[in-house]
């Protein structure tokens, strides 16, 4: 069987627990594909080879043996290098941090382990994955497998075009402003942030203890090329963890909602421009959810612009506390970006205008959970343009604001604890780029999310993995 690289891992893993192949070989594909791709994209930052044959060796033992297998035995997975992995350095794509061992295992790879799978490589991300694009100081950009001009997302960049092109079949990131989502949109592939809690988020580098904003915002979560296999990631992964003491267990159903279920669409989302093949992306994606029995109406959740705007001041108002130890980490685009978005969204003034805030955000949570009980899904453009020219974002204070104003559908998701799936809706005709859309959900509904976007996913008509442009 050639080409195993292609194959997603839900078929890997079933091809090696009935011995059609061995985990060996799949370890091979991979690295073989991984040798092939990665100088032209530059997604893959450290290769684990030699670790990886080792562990195929023995889950193939264990094949044979006839052990109880997990759901990812053998396979190979990737992990985003702000994710800790025992023995290895979480540099968060920073010279500073470039020997910065983790001491233990992130729970979402300790879980990956547990299932089976087997880690294969490390993934770029900007500078302490800051930037919605992924150009890191310590190595380099990583270029868009659609189109080598153009950006991948940020941050877990490295992470979505290692997918989009089979150099890895599964993978981690994580997301604090899209940053599971933004790369998903721009390299075609999936992704799920999950709600606030259903996925443990914990790390030893930089520091264990976290910001304010880091500890409501941030998730881990998994990527893949389909919904079947970020759905067995999500499973996986989900689960509390005495590392992150706001983790819970919840089984990933829930109970049955009444039919049919309804989604606010919003094709064009207020507080800005949006490509008209992106809204027609929507369109397209709503007009199938239609056809398989979803009440799609045209709806605009309350205080939209609001939620954007509250979650900006509350990102930037709460690191400006650490910008005087972060910014001498960074490379000089990395800072420029930062520093512009900071300069337009200046700290706190003192306590009480961060308490308005988080009053402001526990309204703006209310108002959206009371639309969110008539409408369950909506469904929204990831990015209201296309994947920008590299630079773009720090060419100009403009590109940097227009930057955050294309991102503006993903971030409600993440001032309110939302789960929230992207999925690619097709590309567009005339750059051939591809176009994800969003279906954010009710709080612990993942499940919802999920089901919606592999309707979604069915009408695409995008294949992954692809060969890079040359």
């Amino acid at each position: 069987m050639h080409e195993l690289w292609r194959k997603s891992a839900t078929e890997l893993a079933a091809l090696i627990a009935n011995k059609a192949v061995s985990s060996a070989e799949v370890i091979e594909a991979h690295l073989g594909r991984i040798e092939a791709v990665n100088p032209t994209v530059n997604a893959i930052v450290r290769v684990l080879g030699d670790d990886a044959r080792k562990a195929a060796a023995i889950a193939d033992q264990m094949v044979a043996r006839g052990e109880a297998l997990g759901p990812l035995h053998g396979v190979p997975f990737t992990v985003k290098e702000n994710i800790d992995m025992a023995g290895l350095p979480t540099t968060w794509g920073v010279k500073a941090l470039a020997q910065a061992i983790a001491p233990v295992d992130a729970p979402v790879v300790e879980r990956m382990r547990v299932a089976g799978g087997i880690p294969i490589a490390r993934t770029n991300l900007p500078d302490m994955a800051l930037r919605v694009h992924t150009d890191s100081s310590l190595h380099g950009l990583t270029r868009n497998p659609w189109n080598l001009r153009r950006t991948v997302g940020g941050s877990s960049g490295g992470e979505a075009a290692a997918l989009a092109t089979g150099m890895s079949p599964i993978g981690l990131g994580n997301d604090i402003g899209g940053s599971l989502r933004n790369p998903a949109n721009a390299c075609g592939i999936a992704s799920i942030r999950p709600s606030m809690g259903r996925i443990a988020d914990a790390g030893c580098v930089p520091s264990q203890d976290r910001l304010l904003a880091v500890q409501l915002m941030q998730v881990q979560g998994p990527m893949a090329r389909c919904i079947k296999d970020v759905r067995l990631g999500f499973e996986i992964l989900m689960g509390a963890h005495p590392g992150d003491p706001q983790s819970f267990d919840m089984p990933l159903l829930g109970k049955p909602l009444a039919r049919p279920i309804r989604v606010a669409v919003m094709a064009m989302p207020p507080g800005g421009s949006c490509n008209a093949a992106i809204s027609a992306a929507v369109r397209n994606a709503a007009d199938a959810l239609s056809n398989a029995g979803y009440d799609v109406v045209e709806a605009c959740p309350p205080r939209f612009e609001e939620a954007v705007a509250v979650w900006a001041k509350f990102l930037m108002g709460d690191f400006a506390a650490v910008l005087p130890q972060l910014l001498p980490f960074m490379g000089a685009d990395g800072a420029t970006f930062l520093n512009t978005i900071n300069a337009s969204t200046p700290p706190f003034k003192d306590a009480a205008e961060m308490s308005r805030l988080l009053i402001a955000r526990d309204g703006i949570a209310r108002e959206w959970s009371q639309f969110l009980a008539t409408h369950p899904l909506i469904l929204s453009p990831t990015w209201t343009q296309l994947p920008f020219e590299h630079g773009f974002d720090v060419a100009t204070p403009q590109g940097a604001a227009e930057t955050i104003e294309m991102i503006r559908p993903v971030v409600p998701a993440n001032l309110l604890g939302l789960p929230s799936a992207c999925v690619p809706a097709g590309r567009d005709v005339a750059s051939g780029l591809p176009i994800g859309v969003l279906i954010t959900g009710q709080r612990n509904r993942d499940d919802l999310c999920l089901d919606a976007a592999e309707v979604v996913e069915a009408q695409s008509g995008l294949v992954t993995p692809i060969d890079p442009e040359i």
